[in-house]
């Protein structure tokens, strides 16, 4: 009855994570680099790497505003960290909102105060979209696809703890150049290694789906009301004398004593009122009290009066209930937003051990069943199949996704319509990577794939330096990690499918051979 159980579950181990394992390397390999698409989105905008910040941002800021929105009504501040090195600017006149949804934009150098032109780019958060959201079908819809992925890849996670009996005694086992039992000594390191994230992301993951998943049992907010129209005819706002607010420095000194964290946000509201305010929002917050609803940077703020710098009020995180709380703290978890720079690297590594997971995972099926079918005539349908969608799935979405950098400089800044330019050579370059598998032997196709995507990482750098104001060494001494980073992660991507291009080689691994089976408690399936 053991030996059963454990059987079922290989089965199931096997056919969850076949069934949707190419849409889960895709979900978890744009999920993972999306853990950077702050810097990824700084790096395919090179007008920005000439800035730096200066000693005095928020001043800079506000002579700038200013100078270039003196009638508006408000003003929005959000201060250069270490990931964005510039200064952002909103402001919105009577009755406008300032921000993403409205108003108007500048971005100015945090130095200096110079304008900055960006050019448009869909930058990293197409790919944080793609992550949750795919592509080009209607949300929910994309929505219910990755969350029934979401669920296969837990049920493949539990299923496969209790097929691997010895999963913990094989994860310090490798042995190279052994074909089946290779991807499987990869697939059992890689799985092990990162456990705790690999439960926590799939299990948070369906959480965030919950309203996706059972619309019927969780509460939705009221939807809201129109926005108010403008007037079709406005009359000319007044010529004003901008109030004389109070200097910045100590109030960001009091908020950020108060929060043990720097300033992210100021906002200025009220500017057409007798007494304007000054808004200061965090950088980030904790894992506890960030929201988890996307683009949050937590409820707490604090707000003074313009003109006198006295404290109007102090707002905290409200109470939440306990089942609130934990949602938002698997929100926050699953986002690592509250993560400064080494834990999001932290992140980052094992996200890329769960993509590894998934794309052996894939290779060891049509590894145990080549073996099996080595001395037959012809291979299964299905077999041929798979084993071709596994070199455009996981090599195919490697080189689209190295391609989707190259569009970004290649592509002229001026194009029309260039952030849809960018989107759609990733996905042509993944087309094309997809059908090259079926006009290739296999082996020739891996190596291909791998190699030409091996080839444009190691050239990034080169790329940036070809078509930005700084290079890779140039940025290390500047002590510009964001751009550095990008430049040295593309290097040791590069590297890595490097290696896997040359030991995917045709000529090099050799044929099967159909009595070295392993075990039927080592493989899921069999």
């Amino acid at each position: 009855m053991k030996n059963g159980f454990r059987q079922s579950m290989a089965w199931l181990h096997t056919w969850t994570g076949l069934l949707l394992g190419w849409l889960l390397f895709a979900i978890f390999l744009t999920g993972t680099i999306a853990y950077f698409r702050s810097e990824v989105t700084y790096w395919m905008r090179p007008e920005l790497h000439g800035s730096v910040q200066g000693a005095d941002p928020a001043g800079l800021a506000l002579a700038r505003l200013a100078e270039v929105a003196p009638q508006a009504a408000s003003w929005n501040i959000t201060l250069p960290d270490e990931r964005s090195p510039v200064l952002a600017l909103s402001w919105a006149k009577p009755g406008e909102q300032a921000g993403r949804r409205g108003g108007e934009t500048m971005v100015i150098d945090a130095a200096t105060g110079a304008t900055l032109s960006p050019r448009p780019t869909a930058g990293g958060e197409f790919l944080y979209r793609f992550h949750f959201e795919l592509y080009g079908l209607p949300r929910s819809f994309a929505r219910w696809i990755v969350g029934i992925a979401t669920m296969a890849m837990f049920v493949a996670i539990i299923s496969g703890v209790i097929t691997h009996k010895k999963i913990f005694k094989e994860f310090f086992t490798f042995r190279p150049g052994k074909g089946q039992r290779s991807w499987l000594d990869i697939h059992n390191m890689t799985a092990v290694l990162a456990l705790p994230y690999h439960v926590m992301i799939t299990f948070s993951g369906l959480v965030l789906f919950a309203a996706t998943l059972m619309p019927l049992v969780v509460d939705r907010p009221a939807p809201r009301g129109p926005a108010p129209q403008a007037s079709a005819v406005a009359a000319p706002p007044p010529q004003r004398v901008l109030p004389q607010l109070v200097p910045l420095a100590p109030l960001l000194a009091q908020a950020e004593a108060a929060w043990a964290m720097p300033v992210g946000r100021i906002g200025i509201e009220k500017l057409d009122g007798p007494r304007p305010e000054i808004v200061l929002v965090p950088q980030r917050n904790s894992v506890l009290t960030v929201q988890s609803g996307s683009g949050a940077n937590g409820v707490e703020r604090m707000r003074f009066d313009g003109l006198s710098g006295a404290l109007i009020e102090q707002t905290g995180r409200p109470e939440a209930s306990a089942t609130a709380k934990v949602n938002h703290a698997l929100g926050a978890l699953h986002r690592a937003r509250f993560a400064d720079t080494a834990l999001r690297w932290l992140f980052f590594v094992a996200g890329l051990a769960g993509t590894v997971m998934v794309g052996s995972g894939l290779v060891l099926w049509v590894s145990k069943r080549a073996a099996r079918h080595s001395r037959a005539e012809r291979q299964p349908r299905g077999l041929w199949l798979v084993e071709r969608l596994n070199i455009g799935g996981i090599a195919g979405l490697t080189l689209a996704t190295a391609g989707y950098f190259w569009a970004n400089r290649l592509i002229p800044a001026d194009a029309p319509e260039r952030a849809l330019l960018e989107i759609r050579a990733f996905f042509l370059i993944w087309l094309a990577a997809a059908v090259w598998p079926f006009l290739r032997p296999p082996a020739k196709a891996w190596s291909e794939q791998l190699g030409l995507a091996a080839l444009l990482l190691l050239a990034l750098p080169l790329l940036n330096a070809a078509t930005g104001p700084s290079s890779l060494l140039q940025a290390m001494g500047q002590g510009n990690w964001v751009l550095a980073s990008v430049d040295l992660m593309a290097i040791l991507c590069g590297l890595a499918c490097a290696h896997a291009a040359w030991r995917a080689r045709p000529g090099r691994v050799k044929a099967p051979k159909p009595r070295a089976r392993v075990q039927a408690s080592q493989v899921p399936g069999e």
